[in-house]
């Protein structure tokens, strides 16, 4: 498929990119097929893609998984889907919005291996980036298209200013590799921005603490939050002006018996320092 074949298909079925849903379809046959095969993608694995918009990378997971679940949000490109008959009998279509989907304990039905792969839309990709942080022990990987300067801050390092929350979580759960770079051209309608492949996987040696009844992340993710909330602020009185941190709380004497100078901004902390201020305004009488 190419970019006059995706104007057509959406012209045949009365259809235009929804700019209100970050409608950007992939043109290319050969690059779905170059991002499933960099996926790790293979015969034995069950896939969840998120967004098939026209289905051309939900046929490039199809020609190498054993099966494939594709949610797709507008009812109109799941009609038009449906209707070309374009896409194998392995394939589910599921008219559903992804971040509704319980993505753990969908991935948990299925017969391992499960990857995630998704050309994610640039208004929701934080959410939805998210949620797969959530559902990362169901996971054996996923890889993601996003906006080069979301993949930038996802795996910023500490001091850099694209370091913020979101390399906090990713840093202490998974392993990232960027495994490609796509450019406006390899898309319709073409969008403004460079958009980057990105391949996540599940740290075996990750530190945080995750039980049937608790995960680490939620906490951290509160902490980090509330750190970053005002980066030119220092952590003390972005904690002190936060909701995560007790009225009473001696937090001065928290950071530094945790060895962090309380007159640190967030962005100098590394994510286990994160990681160990959560913990301790968890403890009794902190």
């Amino acid at each position: 498929m190419n970019a006059g074949e995706v104007r057509a298909l959406l012209a045949r079925h009365g259809l235009r990119p929804r700019r209100d849903l970050g409608q950007n379809f992939l043109v290319s046959d050969s690059l779905a097929a170059r991002m499933a095969e960099r996926a790790g993608v293979g015969p034995g694995d069950a896939v969840i893609e998120i967004g098939a918009g026209l289905g051309v990378l939900t046929r490039a997971l199809a020609a190498r998984a054993r099966q494939v679940v594709a949610f797709e949000v507008d009812a109109g490109l799941v009609r038009a889907l449906r209707a070309e008959g374009a896409l194998p009998a392995h394939v589910e279509l599921v008219h559903a919005d992804a971040l509704d989907v319980d993505l753990a304990a969908l991935a948990a039905g299925l017969r391992p291996p499960v990857r995630v792969v998704a050309n994610l839309p640039y208004a929701v990709s934080s959410p939805l980036l998210r949620s797969l942080l959530a559902a990362r022990h169901a996971l054996t990987d996923w890889t993601v298209l996003v906006q080069r300067e979301v993949a930038a801050r996802i795996a910023a390092a500490p001091g850099g200013r694209d370091y913020g929350s979101l390399a906090v979580l990713h840093a202490l759960c998974v392993r990232s590799q960027r495994v490609g770079q796509l450019r406006p051209g390899c898309f319709h309608p073409a969008p403004k921005v460079v958009s980057t492949a990105l391949r996540l996987t599940p740290r075996p040696d990750s530190p945080l603490v995750c039980s049937s009844n608790r995960d680490e992340l939620l906490s951290v993710e509160r902490v980090a939050r509330a750190a970053f909330a005002t980066r030119r602020k220092l952590l003390l009185n972005c904690l002190r002006a936060s909701d995560v941190v007790p009225p009473d709380a001696k937090l001065a004497e928290l950071l530094a018996e945790l060895g962090i100078d309380p007159r640190a901004r967030a962005e100098s902390l590394a994510p286990e320092r994160f990681l160990a201020l959560a913990r301790a305004l968890e403890r009794p009488g902190a």
